[in-house]
């Protein structure tokens, strides 16, 4: 992808929360690019560190949390290096993000309109009646009725749906060239998180943006994302385009997810949850992070962390099993 492209190149990242108790190694070692124009899935269970990924970018991390190494290029820029004033200009205008639960985002004392011409007046030139202007347009763009009347209306007045598309209206009011969504449709019942999933759809292709998905849900992103990355302990286990995930999966942890998806073929059987308990991050295994929850471990597995190894040129795995099998086949070919 030629270099004009590509919007945000995350390399090597590491954040970590300090606590009474130690240092939580939320992120270990995480890199992505995203180019302009596509949508990519970054997917793991609670805890993966998939949100702290996403913050990390948004530089919206608590107090307790400091990023060790790393560095995440926003148009050729390492922003990690830039001063507050230059990120707060950069969040809203250049990369926008979509909380998880719109109830507590949005504040309850302040109408949607006041909410929304905040955010347009904070990072665009308009004023007056052209901020206004503007958010009606936005929430008519979201499908959102009578604009007008909804602009005087305080969030408790509207439903979970209605109140993650004023969130979606209020990150694209600015026109980002990124949007992050942090598992948009958590909160939200199966038939609207199909709207607001398609919704977004659409105005990707409309407005030309970037998307980040952040979502536990393999199911979810499964006809959105052009590429996926699944995150176990903080670290990347496995990453390509969404056929190579769904079809070849090569990471165990990627195939307990995809064994425990609900499926019309499955319903009268019985799920395969995956084994055992979410790793300790106060405590990281010394090997691969997955190995004390894996069918297939090895003594390699406990002792030291895979490398990716290249699958073919739009896949890419870190699992000591995928270097078992080369070997086997290379072995079996002589």
């Amino acid at each position: 992808m030629a270099d004009e492209q590509r919007l945000l190149s995350v390399q090597h990242l590491c954040t970590s929360f300090f606590t009474d108790n130690g240092e939580v190694h939320a992120v270990n070692d995480v890199s992505f690019d995203l180019d302009k124009g596509k949508i990519l899935g970054i997917v793991g269970e609670s805890g993966s560190g998939k949100s702290v990924t996403a913050y990390t970018v948004m530089q919206i991390l608590a107090d307790t949390a400091k990023v060790r190494s790393g560095h995440i290029f926003f148009r050729g820029e390492d922003l990690l290096t830039w001063p507050e004033r230059k990120m707060r200009a950069f969040r809203g205008k250049r990369c926008s993000i979509i909380f998880q639960d719109p109830m507590t985002s949005l504040n309850p004392v302040f109408t949607i309109g006041y909410q929304l011409c905040e955010a347009i007046r904070l990072h665009t030139d308009r004023k007056g009646d052209e901020v206004k202007a503007r958010a009606i347009e936005m929430l008519r763009l979201v499908g959102i009725n009578d604009p007008d009347k909804r602009l005087k209306q305080y969030p408790f007045e509207h439903s979970g749906g209605m109140r993650q598309r004023v969130m979606i209206a209020m990150a694209l009011a600015c026109e980002p060239d990124i949007l992050i969504a942090d598992e948009p449709t958590t909160a939200l019942d199966v038939t609207i998180q199909a709207q607001i999933l398609e919704l977004m759809q659409d105005l990707q292709k409309q407005l030309g943006m970037a998307i980040i998905l952040v979502t536990h849900d393999l199911g979810v992103i499964a006809e959105m994302c052009d590429e996926i990355i699944v995150l176990y302990g903080g670290r990347v286990c496995e990453r390509g385009t969404a056929d190579e995930i769904f079809y070849n999966p090569c990471h165990e942890y990627t195939k307990g997810l995809l064994r425990s998806i609900p499926s019309v073929s499955t319903m009268y059987e019985r799920l395969v949850p995956i084994s055992g308990t979410p790793i300790n991050m106060l405590n990281l295994p010394k090997g691969c992070a997955f190995c004390t929850r894996c069918d297939e471990a090895m003594q390699i597995c406990i002792e030291s962390v895979p490398d990716e190894l290249v699958i073919n040129e739009n896949h890419k795995a870190a699992c000591w099993c995928n270097v078992r099998d080369r070997k086997a086949k290379e072995a079996s070919a002589e």
